[in-house]
Protein backbone atom coordinates (compact mmCIF):
# COMPACT_ATOMS: atom_id res chain seq x y z
CA UNK A 1 0.00 0.00 0.00
CA UNK A 2 1.82 3.27 -1.08
CA UNK A 3 1.62 6.30 1.37
CA UNK A 4 -0.47 9.69 0.98
CA UNK A 5 1.07 12.58 -0.24
CA UNK A 6 -0.09 15.70 0.67
CA UNK A 7 0.51 19.15 -0.81
CA UNK A 8 0.51 22.33 0.93
CA UNK A 9 1.79 25.86 -0.26
CA UNK A 10 3.12 28.64 2.12
CA UNK A 11 3.33 32.21 -0.25
CA UNK A 12 5.59 35.13 1.43
CA UNK A 13 2.88 37.89 1.59
CA UNK A 14 5.52 40.63 2.86
CA UNK A 15 6.51 41.83 6.50
CA UNK A 16 6.93 38.71 7.88
CA UNK A 17 3.00 37.59 7.05
CA UNK A 18 2.60 34.22 5.05
CA UNK A 19 -0.14 32.81 3.60
CA UNK A 20 -0.78 28.89 3.88
CA UNK A 21 -3.16 27.06 1.58
CA UNK A 22 -4.22 23.45 2.85
CA UNK A 23 -4.43 20.30 0.32
CA UNK A 24 -7.98 21.05 0.23
CA UNK A 25 -7.68 24.90 -0.63
CA UNK A 26 -8.25 26.36 2.99
CA UNK A 27 -6.21 29.59 2.79
CA UNK A 28 -4.54 30.72 6.54
CA UNK A 29 -3.04 33.80 7.25
CA UNK A 30 0.64 33.10 9.12
CA UNK A 31 2.26 35.83 10.99
CA UNK A 32 5.63 35.06 12.21
CA UNK A 33 6.29 38.51 14.02
CA UNK A 34 5.12 37.43 17.21
CA UNK A 35 5.31 40.50 18.77
CA UNK A 36 2.14 41.43 16.59
CA UNK A 37 -0.41 38.74 17.16
CA UNK A 38 -2.33 39.69 14.20
CA UNK A 39 -2.91 35.53 12.89
CA UNK A 40 -1.56 32.52 14.16
CA UNK A 41 2.14 31.47 14.65
CA UNK A 42 3.29 28.18 13.85
CA UNK A 43 4.16 26.95 16.85
CA UNK A 44 0.29 28.22 17.64
CA UNK A 45 -1.07 26.40 14.64
CA UNK A 46 0.87 23.01 15.86
CA UNK A 47 -0.34 23.29 19.33
CA UNK A 48 -4.40 23.73 18.38
CA UNK A 49 -3.93 21.09 15.89
CA UNK A 50 -2.73 18.67 18.64
CA UNK A 51 -5.64 19.57 20.27
CA UNK A 52 -8.35 19.13 17.43
CA UNK A 53 -7.00 16.31 16.41
CA UNK A 54 -7.47 14.21 19.93
CA UNK A 55 -10.79 15.96 19.72
CA UNK A 56 -12.07 14.95 17.01
CA UNK A 57 -11.31 11.03 17.98
CA UNK A 58 -12.67 11.44 21.78
CA UNK A 59 -15.86 12.75 20.77
CA UNK A 60 -16.13 10.59 17.75
CA UNK A 61 -15.69 7.25 20.51
CA UNK A 62 -17.93 9.05 22.72
CA UNK A 63 -21.10 9.33 20.73
CA UNK A 64 -20.28 5.73 19.22
CA UNK A 65 -20.84 4.91 22.87
CA UNK A 66 -23.77 6.92 23.00
CA UNK A 67 -22.98 9.00 25.60
CA UNK A 68 -24.93 11.58 26.94
CA UNK A 69 -22.24 14.65 25.97
CA UNK A 70 -23.86 17.98 25.37
CA UNK A 71 -20.37 19.93 25.23
CA UNK A 72 -16.98 19.39 25.16
CA UNK A 73 -13.66 21.46 24.47
CA UNK A 74 -10.10 20.82 25.15
CA UNK A 75 -7.37 23.11 27.08
CA UNK A 76 -3.96 22.57 25.71
CA UNK A 77 -0.74 24.00 27.51
CA UNK A 78 2.31 23.57 25.50
CA UNK A 79 5.86 23.60 26.85
CA UNK A 80 8.64 24.58 24.77
CA UNK A 81 12.40 25.15 24.90
CA UNK A 82 14.47 28.14 25.96
CA UNK A 83 17.39 27.34 23.41
CA UNK A 84 16.96 27.04 19.89
CA UNK A 85 15.29 25.36 18.17
CA UNK A 86 12.73 26.04 20.67
CA UNK A 87 10.35 23.00 19.87
CA UNK A 88 7.66 21.66 21.94
CA UNK A 89 8.86 19.26 24.32
CA UNK A 90 5.62 18.50 26.20
CA UNK A 91 2.15 18.72 25.79
CA UNK A 92 -0.89 19.28 28.54
CA UNK A 93 -4.36 18.27 27.13
CA UNK A 94 -7.09 18.53 29.13
CA UNK A 95 -10.26 17.69 28.15
CA UNK A 96 -13.44 18.62 29.72
CA UNK A 97 -16.61 17.06 29.08
CA UNK A 98 -19.92 17.83 29.71
CA UNK A 99 -23.33 16.08 29.80
CA UNK A 100 -25.82 14.11 31.64
CA UNK A 101 -24.11 10.86 33.45
CA UNK A 102 -21.53 10.52 31.52
CA UNK A 103 -18.96 7.51 32.11
CA UNK A 104 -15.66 8.12 33.36
CA UNK A 105 -14.25 4.81 32.05
CA UNK A 106 -16.03 5.91 28.45
CA UNK A 107 -14.01 8.90 28.50
CA UNK A 108 -10.64 7.56 29.80
CA UNK A 109 -11.18 4.84 26.94
CA UNK A 110 -11.93 7.80 24.47
CA UNK A 111 -8.77 9.58 25.34
CA UNK A 112 -6.50 6.75 25.11
CA UNK A 113 -7.77 5.11 21.83
CA UNK A 114 -6.89 8.86 20.59
CA UNK A 115 -3.68 8.97 22.22
CA UNK A 116 -2.10 5.69 21.10
CA UNK A 117 -3.97 4.32 18.03
CA UNK A 118 -5.65 7.19 16.09
CA UNK A 119 -4.43 11.14 16.72
CA UNK A 120 -1.96 11.28 13.68
CA UNK A 121 -0.58 14.54 14.92
CA UNK A 122 0.00 13.05 18.00
CA UNK A 123 1.78 10.28 16.73
CA UNK A 124 4.17 12.78 14.86
CA UNK A 125 5.04 14.88 17.92
CA UNK A 126 5.38 12.32 20.14
CA UNK A 127 8.90 11.03 19.47
CA UNK A 128 10.21 14.34 20.54
CA UNK A 129 7.34 15.66 22.76
CA UNK A 130 5.51 14.00 25.77
CA UNK A 131 2.03 14.44 25.92
CA UNK A 132 0.04 14.03 29.34
CA UNK A 133 -3.48 14.07 29.37
CA UNK A 134 -6.57 14.79 32.17
CA UNK A 135 -10.17 14.90 31.90
CA UNK A 136 -13.22 16.49 33.88
CA UNK A 137 -16.64 16.03 33.24
CA UNK A 138 -19.19 18.10 34.48
CA UNK A 139 -22.67 17.26 34.93
CA UNK A 140 -25.07 19.50 33.23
Amino acid sequence: MANQIYKATVQYAGDEFFIGTTPSGHAQTIDTKGTRKSAPTPMEMLLVSVAACTAADVISILEKKRQNVSDYKIEIKGERREEYPQAFVKFHVHHIVYGRDVSKQSVAQAIELSDTKYCSVAATVRPTAEIQTSFEIIEN
